[in-house]
């Protein structure tokens, strides 16, 4: 089962701006290459982080109004919400660990490499 559920126009304010807890939106397109690759990732940090960290997906071609409002122009985008207020802005894909530096204070540190 996924951890990972999809937020629209109709329902963003609801479900990410008045979350209890800090949420992490990936605005995503099924034609982005790099969206699709980082898919997997997005998943692996939502089964670790579930307690402490909401991951939704907004298919930026469905919900136009969201992505204008927040100035979505290049994909993938990841906006943290906290408190309704995005905290930060992590543009592109990376590797898992660089994700992970760039969400630090939000998820659980990386494991160590051997």
């Amino acid at each position: 089962m996924s951890n990972i559920s999809h937020v629209t126009d109709a329902d963003f304010a609801s479900q990410v701006l008045a979350s209890p807890v800090p949420v992490l939106v990936d605005f995503w397109a099924p034609w982005c290459g790099p969206c699709l690759q980082l898919a997997p990732i997005l998943q692996q940090i939502a089964d670790e982080n579930e307690d402490t960290l909401r991951i939704v997906k907004l298919n930026v071609d469905e919900n136009p109004v969201t992505a204008s409002t927040y100035r979505i122009t290049g994909m993938p985008t990841l906006n943290l919400y906290v408190g309704g207020e995005v905290e930060r802005q992590i543009r592109g894909a990376r590797p898992k660990r660089a994700l992970l530096r760039d969400l630090d204070g939000y998820v659980k540190a990386p494991e160590p490499t051997p």
